[in-house]
Parts: structure tokens; sequence; C-alpha cells
């Protein structure tokens, strides 16, 4: 049996087999995972991050966040595993580099690249 693929019948398999460590591979990126027992739970300290290169991409992964997802902030969700996910703008560390930016991404639902771009230069012009 090889941990290595996360299909959900080898996951299970080894959930059953208390294996310690899984490795796994997202879009190219490679990952290992710890069991580190029950004791320890997903929390918002570490998430995935999406980065979109446009408002398109941003409104497709924001409407098809996974059933059962819950909204955690203006870019993410999380899971019904616990993990949580960031959809973010690829311009978005540079965008809240600007005090007013950053000020109207604490106030959106949804990243809006053209309004947080709108801000930074306000930021800008001031």
């Amino acid at each position: 049996m090889s941990c290595e693929t996360p299909q959900p019948t080898i996951l299970e398999s080894c959930r059953r087999a208390n294996v310690l460590t899984v490795s796994f591979e997202l879009d190219g990126q490679r990952f290992t995972a710890l069991n580190g027992g029950p004791m320890f739970k997903f929390t918002e300290a570490i998430s995935f991050v999406v980065r979109c290169d446009s408002q398109d991409e941003v409104d497709y992964y924001w409407s098809s966040s996974p059933p059962g997802a819950a909204r955690a902030n203006a870019a993410g969700f999380k899971d019904k595993f616990g993990i949580s996910w960031q959809v973010v703008p690829a311009r978005l560390p540079e965008l809240i580099q600007h005090p007013r930016a950053m000020q109207a991404m604490m106030g959106m639902k949804k990243l809006d690249i053209a309004e947080l771009e709108r801000a930074a230069h306000s930021s800008d012009s001031q």
C-alpha cells in the first residue's frame, strides 16, 4: 500500500494503519502531512492559497467553494475537513502595502481587485 496518493480509499486505509506521514502533490507542489494525533486540529494558521490573476478567477473560485464550506473572511473559506483556503489576487501583497487598500480589504465580503486598486491609487495621490 502506498500512502503517497490522496485517494479516499487509500487515505482511509492510511488512517486505519495509523500512518505517521503522507506525501501528496497539488498542482506540482509536493506536501508532506504529519499525523500529530487527535490533539492537533487544523487552524487558520495554515492555509492553502489559490493565487488568481484576474477578477474572473477570483469570482470563479469563490463561487466554486465546495459544499459544506464556511466563509472565513473576504479571501477564504474553510472546507468540510477544516482546511482553510484563501482565494487571493496575485497582486494582493503589493496592493495592501497601501494603507487605504488594506482598510478597503478589511471591509470586503469577497476580494475585489478593482476596488483594491482604486484604494491603493487614492493612497498614492494623497
